[in-house]
Protein backbone atom coordinates (compact mmCIF):
# COMPACT_ATOMS: atom_id res chain seq x y z
CA UNK A 1 0.00 0.00 0.00
CA UNK A 2 1.00 3.44 -0.87
CA UNK A 3 1.94 5.84 2.39
CA UNK A 4 -1.25 8.15 1.57
CA UNK A 5 -3.17 5.60 0.68
CA UNK A 6 -2.86 3.72 3.82
CA UNK A 7 -3.25 6.81 5.82
CA UNK A 8 -6.81 7.46 4.52
CA UNK A 9 -7.59 3.73 5.36
CA UNK A 10 -6.37 4.03 8.33
CA UNK A 11 -8.80 7.24 8.81
CA UNK A 12 -11.09 5.22 7.03
CA UNK A 13 -11.30 3.19 9.81
CA UNK A 14 -10.66 5.70 12.76
CA UNK A 15 -14.07 7.80 11.83
CA UNK A 16 -16.30 4.97 11.28
CA UNK A 17 -17.52 3.69 14.83
CA UNK A 18 -15.87 2.68 18.36
CA UNK A 19 -12.10 4.03 18.63
CA UNK A 20 -10.02 4.76 21.35
CA UNK A 21 -7.31 8.29 20.67
CA UNK A 22 -4.99 8.67 23.63
CA UNK A 23 -2.86 11.65 23.64
CA UNK A 24 0.32 11.08 25.33
CA UNK A 25 2.77 13.29 26.89
CA UNK A 26 6.03 12.77 28.32
CA UNK A 27 8.23 15.57 29.96
CA UNK A 28 11.71 15.26 31.17
CA UNK A 29 13.44 17.25 33.69
CA UNK A 30 14.83 19.43 30.76
CA UNK A 31 11.78 19.96 29.36
CA UNK A 32 12.15 18.16 26.40
CA UNK A 33 9.70 15.11 25.60
CA UNK A 34 7.94 12.81 24.01
CA UNK A 35 4.57 13.24 22.31
CA UNK A 36 1.93 10.65 20.51
CA UNK A 37 -1.40 10.43 19.50
CA UNK A 38 -2.40 6.21 19.61
CA UNK A 39 -5.37 5.30 17.81
CA UNK A 40 -7.27 1.65 18.55
CA UNK A 41 -9.95 0.41 16.00
CA UNK A 42 -10.00 -3.04 16.78
CA UNK A 43 -13.78 -2.73 18.12
CA UNK A 44 -14.32 -2.10 14.32
CA UNK A 45 -12.12 -4.79 13.19
CA UNK A 46 -13.80 -6.96 15.25
CA UNK A 47 -17.42 -6.66 13.98
CA UNK A 48 -16.42 -6.06 10.03
CA UNK A 49 -12.82 -6.99 9.73
CA UNK A 50 -13.63 -9.40 6.73
CA UNK A 51 -15.44 -6.98 4.97
CA UNK A 52 -13.42 -4.00 5.87
CA UNK A 53 -10.87 -5.99 4.08
CA UNK A 54 -13.12 -7.31 1.00
CA UNK A 55 -13.62 -3.55 0.81
CA UNK A 56 -9.57 -2.76 0.20
CA UNK A 57 -8.92 -6.01 -1.88
CA UNK A 58 -5.58 -7.78 -1.33
CA UNK A 59 -3.73 -4.80 0.50
CA UNK A 60 -5.68 -5.09 3.14
CA UNK A 61 -6.34 -8.66 3.23
CA UNK A 62 -2.91 -9.22 4.50
CA UNK A 63 -0.92 -8.17 7.58
CA UNK A 64 0.33 -4.57 7.59
CA UNK A 65 3.13 -3.44 9.91
CA UNK A 66 4.21 -0.47 8.66
CA UNK A 67 6.34 2.51 9.80
CA UNK A 68 7.04 5.72 7.99
CA UNK A 69 7.62 9.60 8.60
CA UNK A 70 5.11 12.35 7.62
CA UNK A 71 8.48 13.53 5.62
CA UNK A 72 8.03 10.25 3.49
CA UNK A 73 4.76 11.12 2.91
CA UNK A 74 4.97 14.60 2.08
CA UNK A 75 7.90 13.92 -0.58
CA UNK A 76 5.42 11.05 -1.98
CA UNK A 77 2.86 14.27 -2.48
CA UNK A 78 5.13 16.86 -3.27
CA UNK A 79 3.44 17.96 -6.33
CA UNK A 80 -0.02 18.30 -4.42
CA UNK A 81 1.16 20.21 -1.62
CA UNK A 82 2.89 22.76 -3.82
CA UNK A 83 -0.62 23.90 -4.60
CA UNK A 84 -1.52 24.42 -1.20
CA UNK A 85 -1.63 27.90 0.34
CA UNK A 86 1.42 28.92 2.06
CA UNK A 87 -0.55 28.71 5.40
CA UNK A 88 -1.64 25.43 5.01
CA UNK A 89 1.85 24.36 3.56
CA UNK A 90 3.52 25.83 7.08
CA UNK A 91 0.27 23.84 9.11
CA UNK A 92 1.06 20.40 7.37
CA UNK A 93 5.07 21.11 7.53
CA UNK A 94 4.53 21.04 11.63
CA UNK A 95 3.70 16.60 11.13
CA UNK A 96 7.09 16.61 8.78
CA UNK A 97 8.93 14.71 11.91
CA UNK A 98 5.85 12.61 13.09
CA UNK A 99 6.70 8.83 12.98
CA UNK A 100 3.17 6.59 11.68
CA UNK A 101 3.55 3.19 12.43
CA UNK A 102 0.41 1.23 11.91
CA UNK A 103 -0.50 -2.61 12.53
CA UNK A 104 -3.75 -4.40 10.63
CA UNK A 105 -4.89 -7.30 10.38
CA UNK A 106 -8.72 -8.40 9.65
CA UNK A 107 -7.93 -12.34 11.10
CA UNK A 108 -6.69 -11.02 13.79
CA UNK A 109 -9.08 -8.55 14.24
CA UNK A 110 -6.56 -5.68 14.95
CA UNK A 111 -5.61 -1.84 14.02
CA UNK A 112 -3.83 0.17 15.94
CA UNK A 113 -1.73 3.25 14.80
CA UNK A 114 0.57 5.77 16.38
CA UNK A 115 1.61 8.84 15.38
CA UNK A 116 4.57 10.36 17.32
CA UNK A 117 7.49 12.89 18.07
CA UNK A 118 10.01 14.00 20.41
CA UNK A 119 9.84 17.88 21.02
CA UNK A 120 12.32 20.21 22.21
CA UNK A 121 9.56 21.94 24.48
CA UNK A 122 5.89 21.04 24.86
CA UNK A 123 5.24 24.30 23.72
CA UNK A 124 5.76 23.83 20.32
CA UNK A 125 3.06 21.13 20.09
CA UNK A 126 -0.43 21.10 18.64
CA UNK A 127 -3.62 19.81 17.62
CA UNK A 128 -2.81 16.65 16.00
CA UNK A 129 -5.78 15.18 14.75
CA UNK A 130 -6.95 18.89 13.29
CA UNK A 131 -3.49 19.30 11.66
CA UNK A 132 -4.35 16.03 9.87
CA UNK A 133 -7.81 17.05 8.73
CA UNK A 134 -5.82 19.58 6.39
CA UNK A 135 -4.61 16.62 4.31
CA UNK A 136 -7.82 16.43 2.43
CA UNK A 137 -6.42 18.85 0.58
CA UNK A 138 -3.54 17.19 -0.48
CA UNK A 139 -6.21 16.03 -3.42
CA UNK A 140 -7.87 18.99 -3.89
CA UNK A 141 -10.67 17.17 -1.12
CA UNK A 142 -11.76 14.61 -3.35
CA UNK A 143 -11.18 10.78 -2.77
CA UNK A 144 -9.90 11.32 1.15
CA UNK A 145 -12.92 14.08 2.04
CA UNK A 146 -14.69 11.71 4.04
CA UNK A 147 -12.29 9.89 6.36
CA UNK A 148 -10.22 13.13 6.47
CA UNK A 149 -12.85 15.59 5.78
CA UNK A 150 -14.33 18.44 8.20
CA UNK A 151 -15.74 15.52 10.52
CA UNK A 152 -12.70 14.38 11.67
CA UNK A 153 -10.49 16.14 13.68
CA UNK A 154 -11.31 19.73 13.33
CA UNK A 155 -12.85 20.82 16.29
CA UNK A 156 -13.13 24.53 15.49
CA UNK A 157 -10.40 25.75 18.47
CA UNK A 158 -6.66 26.01 18.61
CA UNK A 159 -4.52 23.88 21.13
CA UNK A 160 -2.16 24.73 23.04
CA UNK A 161 0.41 23.58 25.97
CA UNK A 162 2.81 25.05 28.60
CA UNK A 163 4.99 24.54 31.17
CA UNK A 164 7.31 26.14 33.01
CA UNK A 165 8.11 23.53 35.87
CA UNK A 166 5.82 25.01 38.70
CA UNK A 167 2.35 24.38 36.03
CA UNK A 168 1.40 22.99 33.05
CA UNK A 169 -1.78 23.66 30.91
CA UNK A 170 -3.68 22.08 28.56
CA UNK A 171 -6.08 24.65 26.72
CA UNK A 172 -8.68 25.28 23.45
CA UNK A 173 -9.93 27.93 22.50
CA UNK A 174 -12.93 27.72 20.12
CA UNK A 175 -13.01 29.92 17.28
CA UNK A 176 -16.53 31.15 17.52
CA UNK A 177 -16.79 32.53 13.77
CA UNK A 178 -15.79 29.11 12.35
CA UNK A 179 -18.04 26.87 14.92
CA UNK A 180 -20.63 29.26 13.47
CA UNK A 181 -19.86 28.62 10.00
CA UNK A 182 -19.32 24.79 10.21
CA UNK A 183 -22.76 24.24 12.38
CA UNK A 184 -24.79 25.60 9.25
CA UNK A 185 -23.72 22.04 7.84
CA UNK A 186 -26.28 20.13 9.85
CA UNK A 187 -26.68 16.91 8.15
CA UNK A 188 -22.33 16.81 8.62
CA UNK A 189 -22.93 18.12 12.20
CA UNK A 190 -25.12 14.61 12.58
CA UNK A 191 -22.74 12.55 11.11
CA UNK A 192 -20.20 13.64 13.06
CA UNK A 193 -22.12 13.19 16.18
CA UNK A 194 -23.46 9.93 14.68
CA UNK A 195 -19.62 8.32 14.11
CA UNK A 196 -18.35 9.93 17.35
CA UNK A 197 -20.81 8.57 19.89
CA UNK A 198 -19.22 5.43 21.06
CA UNK A 199 -15.59 6.94 20.88
CA UNK A 200 -13.32 7.49 23.46
CA UNK A 201 -10.80 10.38 24.03
CA UNK A 202 -7.99 9.87 26.80
CA UNK A 203 -5.39 12.00 27.67
CA UNK A 204 -2.18 10.64 29.45
CA UNK A 205 0.78 12.77 30.81
CA UNK A 206 3.78 11.48 32.35
CA UNK A 207 5.75 14.10 34.39
CA UNK A 208 9.42 14.87 36.24
CA UNK A 209 7.73 16.00 39.19
CA UNK A 210 5.10 14.66 41.96
CA UNK A 211 1.70 16.54 41.20
CA UNK A 212 0.37 19.01 43.90
CA UNK A 213 -3.69 18.61 42.36
CA UNK A 214 -4.96 19.03 38.63
CA UNK A 215 -7.98 21.95 38.09
CA UNK A 216 -9.90 18.22 36.35
CA UNK A 217 -11.81 16.45 39.30
CA UNK A 218 -11.51 13.32 37.15
CA UNK A 219 -7.80 12.87 36.71
CA UNK A 220 -6.33 9.64 38.45
CA UNK A 221 -3.53 9.76 39.27
CA UNK A 222 -0.05 7.05 39.36
CA UNK A 223 0.73 5.48 42.44
CA UNK A 224 4.00 7.97 42.61
CA UNK A 225 1.73 11.09 41.78
CA UNK A 226 3.75 11.87 38.47
CA UNK A 227 1.24 10.74 36.04
CA UNK A 228 -2.31 11.59 35.16
CA UNK A 229 -5.21 9.67 33.18
CA UNK A 230 -8.16 11.67 31.82
CA UNK A 231 -11.03 10.09 29.58
CA UNK A 232 -13.22 12.17 27.78
CA UNK A 233 -16.15 11.04 25.59
CA UNK A 234 -15.04 11.52 21.53
CA UNK A 235 -17.73 14.03 21.47
CA UNK A 236 -16.43 16.31 24.25
CA UNK A 237 -12.94 16.79 22.04
CA UNK A 238 -15.02 17.48 18.75
CA UNK A 239 -17.72 19.70 19.78
CA UNK A 240 -16.80 21.22 22.90
CA UNK A 241 -12.67 21.07 22.95
CA UNK A 242 -12.68 23.39 25.77
CA UNK A 243 -13.82 20.83 28.12
CA UNK A 244 -10.21 19.37 27.77
CA UNK A 245 -9.06 22.16 29.24
CA UNK A 246 -7.14 21.80 32.45
CA UNK A 247 -4.16 22.76 34.70
CA UNK A 248 -2.01 20.63 36.60
CA UNK A 249 0.37 22.12 39.53
CA UNK A 250 3.38 20.52 40.80
CA UNK A 251 4.64 19.87 44.34
CA UNK A 252 7.74 22.02 44.94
Amino acid sequence: MKLYKLLVFSFLIATLTSCTFTENITINDNGTGKFSVDMDGSALMEMAGDQIGSQMGADAKKEIDSTFTFKQLFEEKKDSIAKLSPETQKEIKKLENFVVHTKMSSEKKEFLMTLATDFKNVNEMQDVLQTLSMLQKLEGGAAPASPLGSGFGNNNSKLSYSYDGKKFIRKAVIDSQKKEENAKDADGVDMSKMMFASSTYIVKYNFPKKIKKVSNPNALFSDDRKSITIQYPFTDYMENPDKLNFDVEFEK
